[in-house]
This record gives structure tokens, sequence and C-alpha cells, in this order.
């Protein structure tokens, strides 16, 4: 049953995705990392229907790690690139080429592989004090590192660079999620107001929110796509491991697997980032187009009467 959330959660990731880009692509050059950003997008209809895909994919995503580890759910949700591609062919009509199918079948094959050969098994540890102060402090001295990078370089550079820290804010946000279904597990919901880790998941949750706008916004969603995917499960999988007791099958040549499928994905989501129906159409064209196929049987109908 958590494959199945889980996978609920990456298609609910792709609309939002879709939806929160053509709120920003409009945004004036100088909003990035500025709340005018967020002023703008907040009056665009279409960002509130990719906030709420986010919500769901955020009921989704508690409700898998409620029965599954950080190592699991998180790694499945990559396949919200391929959920992305599906709903742009069907949405935009174009056919799919060879880069949308090598980037399936190298994504598919190295998540596979990586599931199938790691153990899945733990996670359900309470954190101590100890763990989460590690824990806040590496992922916010990387996220620090990210920011400071992505205000230098080219558009790509800056774009990833945005899209590693939105990643690791939403890593970060997964593990209080996690934290929360093990209280709500073990203790009952009412022992949640006395911990931090329900409000870790506002806080972590609008960073991710916040930079992740800033990544669409910075320059081509080919780059922010790609780190926001590949950033993200690599995050979660170290945080599982570390904080959360997450098992992986021990042994050297059982983790050399296990880092070749995650770079064997990683290669796959490269592909996919760089098909053509992501990269060369705007998604404000694409809305635009559907609406003119909506609108042009229409007219003709009007024209032959």
């Amino acid at each position: 049953m958590a494959v199945v959330l889980a996978l609920a959660a990456a298609l609910c990731n792709a609309l939002a995705t879709i939806f929160e880009r053509i709120g920003v692509e409009t945004a004036p050059a100088d909003a990035t990392m500025r709340w005018k950003l967020m002023a703008h997008v907040l009056r665009r209809p279409a960002w509130w229907f990719g906030l709420l895909s986010m919500v769901g994919a955020f009921v989704f995503q508690v409700t898998a790690l409620a029965q599954g580890g950080l190592t699991l759910v998180q790694p499945l949700l990559v396949t919200e690139l391929i959920f992305l591609v599906i709903v742009l062919r069907i949405w935009f009509g174009r056919p799919l080429g060879w880069q949308e199918a090598a980037g399936v079948v190298l994504t598919v094959a190295g998540l596979a592989t990586f599931l199938g050969v790691s153990d899945q098994g733990g996670g359900d540890l309470i954190p101590n004090a100890a763990g989460w102060i590690l824990m806040m402090i590496a992922t916010v001295g990387a996220v620090v590192v990210c920011v400071t990078l992505a205000r230098f370089g080219s558009r790509p550079w800056r774009s990833a660079w945005y899209g590693s820290a939105a990643a690791i804010s939403f890593a970060v946000c997964a593990a209080f999620m996690k934290a929360t279904t093990v209280l709500v597990n073990g203790r009952g919901f009412w022992a949640l107001f006395g911990h931090f880790e329900p409000y870790g998941i506002a806080v972590a949750g609008l960073a991710g929110l916040f930079f992740a706008q800033n990544a669409f916004h910075a320059g081509p969603i080919t780059a922010s796509q790609a780190s926001l995917v590949i950033v993200d499960p690599i995050a979660s999988i170290i945080i599982g491991v570390g904080l959360f007791g997450d098992n992986l099958r021990g042994g050297i040549g059982v983790l050399a697997v296990d880092a070749l499928a995650l770079a064997l994905m990683s290669l796959g989501l490269v592909v996919l980032c760089h098909s053509p129906l992501i990269v060369n159409t705007s998604a404000e064209d694409r809305l635009v187009r559907t609406r003119r196929q909506v609108s042009e049987p229409a007219a003709s109908e009007l024209s032959t009467s």
C-alpha cells in the first residue's frame, strides 16, 4: 500500500510542477529570492491549482510514510517525472520519442534495482535530540551552500542550485512527516502538540515551496526539475538511514549495487528532464494551445452555422 500511495503522491507532484511553472513564468525577472515572487504567483489562478495538487501529494506522502520508511517512499517519488511526461504527452498531443523511452527505462530499472536490493526494513525509530540537531545543522548548512552558489553563474546553474535547496528542504519535511507518523502510532494523536515535529513540517515545507518557485523562475525547467528529483531521494535515504534506522543490506558489494542503481536512476531522470515535451515548450504555451484546441471547434461550428 505504501508503494501505491507514494506513486499517487508522485502524480500529484507532477501536476503541481505544471501549474506552478505556469504561475511563475510571467513573474518579473528581478523577483528571484524576493517575496514579490510569491506575491505574483498568489495572483495566478493556475498556481493555486498547483498548490492544491501539492496538498494532495502531501496527504498521500504522509499516509505512505506511515506505512513505509524514507528509503522506500522517497525514491518512489522520482516517478513524478514519468508522470510529468505522460501528462504533457496527453495535454500537448506530441508523440513520445527515444529520449522519453530511454529515460523511463533507465529510471524504472535503477529504481527497481535499488528497491529490490535494499532491505527496506526498520525506519520506526524516534530520533533523539542529538540526532535532530546534527541533521538540522547538516541540512541547513547544505541549503545555505546551495543558495549561495545559486547567486552566481548562468541561469541553468542558478536554477539547479535553487532546486537542490528545495529538494533538501523537502527531504527534511519528509523526515518530520515520518517522525510525526511514528509519534501518532506510538503515543496517539494528542501527543503531537507537545512535540516540535509537526511544526517542522510547516517550516521545512514552506522553505521548500519558496526555493522551488525560485528554481522554476531562475532558469530552465530542465535544470530545476533534475536537481529536485535527484537530490530529494538521495538526501532522504541518508536521513532515513542515519536518523530513523532504515535498514540497507550491508556489505560492500550490495552497497555498490545500491550506488550504481541510484546512479542509473539519476541518469534516467536527467534524460527525462531533457525530453522535448518538457524543454521545447513553456507551460504557458501549453495552456494557450489547450485553450485554442477547445475554442477552435466552437468557432468552426459558428462559422458553418
